[in-house]
Formats: C-alpha cells, structure tokens, sequence
C-alpha cells in the first residue's frame, strides 16, 4: 500500500516558552512536503477502528435497540401496550437516563481531556495517552457482556457507556493532534475528511456484519438475555483493537515534547489557565481561541444528532430491529461519501463555508422532522438522511478549522481544549434532550433541544475570522 519513502525527515517544532505566543502553525513544519500514503491511511484507520462505538453500541444498535428497550422496565411496565402513558413515561425515563450519563460524561472530559492533552505535548508522548485511550475503551466495550437485560443492570450500561465515552475523547485528542504531522495547508481538509469519511465506511461495515447475523437468526445460537448485543459488543471491542493497530506502527509523533512544560498533574490545570489567557491576548493565536469557544456549541450539536438520531427512530417513528440497522447503514454511507467530497471542497472554499452551510442543512432538516413526525417513517428516513449527509462534512471541517490554526508544539493542548469545547460541552445537547423529555414526557421534543443548539453553534461561529 505504500512505496519507500526517501523524502527528508520532518523537522520537529522547536520548545517555546510558556508565553501562550507561538509564531509557527503546526501544518507548516511539513511545508510542502506530502506524508507517505502509509502513514495517511494508518492514521485515518483510526477512525476505522473505533466508529463501531459510535455507529454501533452508542447511536443504532446497543443503545437504541437494547439498553433502552423493554428488557430494562420493570416487568409489569413492559407488560403493558406500547401506546400506554405509563410505559411510555417509563421508556423516556430509561432514555433521559441517558442522556444523564452523556452530560456526566462530558464532564468527565471537560476535566480531563486539555490537561491530558497538554502532558502529551510536553512529554511528546501523543502515542502513548493514545493508546491508553483506546485500551481503556476496549475494556469497557468489553465490560458491556455483562449488561444483562435487567433494571438493576441498566446503570451499569450507563456507566461503561459513559465512561467509554470519555476514553474515546481522550484517545481522539491525540489522534487528532497527530493529523498535523501528516498533514501541510494544502491537504489537511481532505485528510481530515479522509479519517471521517473511512469512520462512517467502519461504522458501515460493522453494521451489515450485524444485519447478515441477524437475518440468519445468528445461526442457531441462542439469544436469550441479550445475548446477541452482547456479542455486538465484544465483537466491537475486538474490531478497535485490530484495526488501530497500524496507526501505533507506521504513525510518527508530531513533536519530541517540550520538557519545560513538565509540571505536576495539579499544577497542569493553573499552566492550562496561563495557555487559554495566552491564546486570547496574542494576536495571531486569537482566532484559535475564538473557534474554540464557537466550536463548543455546534459540534455538540453535530455529536447530538447521532447520539439520538436512533432512539428517536424507534422511540418516536417505532422503526423495527431490522429498519433501525438499515437506516443506520445508509445515514453511514452517506455521510461516508459525503466527508470524503467535501474534505476536498475544503480545501478549495475553506472549512468555515462547509461548516455553516452544514449547520445551516441540517437545522432545516431538523425542523422539518420535528413538525411533521406524524407523517410517518418517510420523514424520518429523508429529513435524517438528510441530516446525516451533513454530520460527516461539518465535522471534518471543524477539524481541518483547527488544524489550520494551532500552534507548532501545542498540538495535544489545543485538541485537548477542542475535545472540551466540542464533546465536553455536550451538558448542553444532551441536558437540553433530558429536559424537554423530563417536562413533556414526550421523546420527540428532545429533537428541538438539538436543534436550539446547532442554532446557537451557527451563530457564535458567524464572526469568527476564518484561517487563510
């Protein structure tokens, strides 16, 4: 897949001092320098490796279909009608549920995410909390086949959801940071919405793996307590650990560390404090901290959109196993392809265009489900494919945005800042989700708290000053 490669070495961004200024952009060490094709698909097989949690545990299989389903009400609750107020009330208080453990979980990485980042930056060590990351997140998956269909075990799938949330992010900060050692101004957005685009293809795949089993009745094997999930569970955690192999082998660091920001785990927190007053007063990081801020909001709206999408394909459509998965598996292809378009389109009009032409998409299409959810299947199936189509591109752009504006030697810290900015403000969907569910006792109203963020994400990023 790859040829030899005789190019010079990339030069490594020299240490700066702790002033928050910072003269050189990451992507510009590369210069014009293109990365071997090796390195690119290791690095965008990443996302390969563990869009499976996303696409199959946390969005339209696991989740939707089985810790959110009759298996976890009490039995004289499930025993009643499907259209009873009392099993209805109970079904949206096991998805508040949650989405009570997503909004713990964003402050997990709100906590978490830029200190660690900035360790790895200063230990020039990416590659490891990487790892640790994915490791951590392959136990929980793994933890999942002991979730068996039982109300006591529901907040145990809560929290290894929660906290598998919480290690993906981790791990993804530096997956992210070392896009910029592969990476020049020329070739990030597609990169970007290479590493997105093969995501959605995993997510795909995964998916199908999952119909072919289920149309064949899992070839006689038995699935009693849930056991067929499970085993989706398992074979999730197995599938993150052979495919995110080559990104520890054929990826190289995008720095060797920056030794004078070695400082205790607290005192991170007060150096971390010192880089964020940095960012805003500098005038050329400045940009950088204002998209981190807009960014916060409307990619927490793009991470609610496929966090909910299923549950409220079942919960407010009644979409069937079978509907659910297919959906699933076209929402992915779409957006597959549509990354992988608009990463080059990127590269040409720039990422804040494909961004709010997105958001923008997608609010309409949103609205539209909401208001007409009495018509039917139909307008699920085209109000969220429409949606989906436009997911993948906002994402990747929002990527490729930052890359084109962080600092050489910062990288772990700014994507650990935009992990917090991004999924760590995700209190802010999946609170607004939580709280028209709780007060309407309806699942359909937790489509316009979505919605009233992608609105308020398109907003904050209308004046902030696009990368050249």
């Amino acid at each position: 897949m790859s040829e030899p490669d005789s190019r010079p070495a990339v030069p490594e961004p020299p240490a700066v001092a702790n002033s928050g200024a910072v003269g050189v952009i990451g992507l510009d060490l590369r210069g014009e320098t293109p990365a071997p094709k090796k390195q690119v698909y290791s690095w965008a097989l990443w996302d390969w490796a563990t869009q499976p949690f996303n696409t199959v545990i946390l969005t339209f299989v696991f989740t939707a279909l089985y810790l959110v389903g009759t298996g976890f009400l009490p039995p004289e609750i499930a025993s009643l009608g499907e259209d009873d107020p009392v099993r209805l009330a109970a079904e949206a208080d096991l998805a508040s549920g949650l989405g009570l453990g997503s909004t713990i979980a964003a402050f997990g990485i709100l906590l978490l995410a830029p200190v660690l980042g900035q360790r790895a930056d200063a230990a020039g060590r990416q590659k490891l909390w990487l790892g640790i990351g994915t490791g951590a997140l392959v136990f929980c998956m793994l933890g999942l086949w002991f979730v068996e269909p039982t109300p006591s075990l529901f907040w145990l799938g809560v929290a290894l959801i929660s906290a598998a949330t919480v290690f993906q992010e981790i791990a993804a900060v530096n997956s992210n940071a070392m896009l910029i050692g592969i990476a020049t101004p020329k070739n990030v957005g597609r990169i970007s919405g290479l590493g997105w685009g093969f995501g959605y293809l995993g997510g795909i795949i995964a998916l199908v793996i999952v119909v072919v089993l289920d149309t064949f009745d899992w070839f006689g094997m038995s699935t009693d307590n849930g056991l067929a999930y499970r085993l989706i569970a398992v074979g999730c955690a197995v599938w993150a650990v052979i495919f995110s192999i080559p990104i520890f082998l054929n990826v190289p660091e995008p720095s060797l560390g920056r030794p004078e920001r070695k400082v205790g785990f607290f005192r991170s927190y007060v150096l971390l404090v010192t880089d964020i007053r940095g960012l805003y007063r500098d005038p050329e990081t400045r940009p950088t901290f204002w998209y981190l801020l807009s960014s916060a909001v409307f990619r927490d709206g793009l991470g609610g959109v496929f966090a909910f999408g299923a549950i409220i394909g079942t919960a407010v459509f009644n979409f069937e196993t079978q509907e659910i998965i297919v959906f699933g598996i076209a929402a992915n292809l779409i957006a597959g392809v549509s990354t992988i378009l608009a990463g080059r389109l990127d590269d040409r009009v720039g990422p804040k265009r494909i961004i709010l032409a997105s958001i923008g998409s997608m609010i309409i299409a949103g609205l539209a489900v909401f208001l007409f959810r009495d018509g039917g299947s139909m307008v699920f199936w085209i109000g969220g494919l429409i949606l989906c189509a436009f997911v993948g591109p906002a994402q990747a752009a929002a990527r490729s945005f930052l890359a084109r504006v962080t600092p050489a030697g910062r990288e772990g810290e700014i994507f650990g800042l935009y992990a917090t900015t991004g999924r760590a403000a995700s209190w802010m969907a999946s609170g607004a989700w939580t709280l028209l569910i709780v007060l309407t006792s309806q699942t359909a109203y937790g489509i316009l708290g979505i919605m009233v963020v992608l609105i308020a994400g398109f907003l904050l990023l209308l004046p902030v000053k696009a990368p050249r």
